[in-house]
């Protein structure tokens, strides 16, 4: 669901690097509170995975991509914070290294992917998990990709009101919500259930892999 350069306005991605700028010095905060060198080499591996994952990218026609994410399997199996900037370096390296997303965009795409993505999997988890733990760890990966989607879809939809010329035509992103909303949201609430079945056999076996290692 990365969002290409040109599509945003500046009214929407100054203030969005100012949001994000402030949830990457707290969450670098609580990082290096709790990153230690029997977890680093774990959140490497899951990190380089979502790499991957987010490398298999579709184009939709709401100026954004279809992908997997391994979103859901970051937030449960490392936290919120660890998971937002695991998934925020993804982005950076996608965007700055092979032109996957835009740099104006990026601080949209790590909120949304990075933020709302990684508390919506662990809300998921920490909600469900007391009931199911394979209905838990299934909706954190569906939220995972289904709410960054709708926000994505929300942001690029209002662009045409929020920067337009004095004749009304959309100076950025042409498209209204009525396009970005089905266009957006309805693959990746598809896409949602790929990464819920990820999340929980992924999760499942890394753990186990894990519990190996550590012996």
């Amino acid at each position: 669901m990365h969002i290409p350069d040109g599509f945003i306005s500046p009214q929407t991605y100054l203030p969005a690097y100012a949001l994000a700028a402030g949830l990457w010095a707290f969450a670098a905060r609580r990082v290096k509170r709790d990153l230690d060198a029997e977890t680093l080499p774990f959140l490497a591996a899951y990190t380089a995975l979502s790499f991957v994952l987010m490398m298999v990218a579709l184009p939709l026609p709401g100026g954004t991509t279809a992908h997997a994410a391994g979103i859901g399997l970051l937030a449960v199996g490392f936290g919120g914070w660890m998971s937002f900037l695991a998934i925020s370096l993804v982005l950076a390296m996608q965007a700055l290294l092979f032109g996957d997303g835009g740099i104006t965009a990026l601080p949209i795409n790590a909120v949304a992917m990075g933020f709302v993505g990684s508390f919506s999997a662990l809300a998921a988890w920490k909600l469900f998990g007391r009931f199911n733990e394979s209905i838990a760890l299934f909706l954190a990966g569906w939220f995972s990709i289904a709410l960054p989607a709708l926000l994505v879809a929300l942001i690029l939809g209002v662009q045409p009101l929020l920067a337009h010329d004095a004749q009304g035509a959309p100076l950025f992103f042409p498209f209204g919500l009525a396009v970005t909303l089905p266009a957006v949201l309805l693959p990746h609430v598809l896409i949602g259930l790929a990464e819920g079945v990820l999340t929980m056999l992924g999760y499942r076996y890394l753990t186990r892999l894990r519990a190996r290692i550590l012996q």
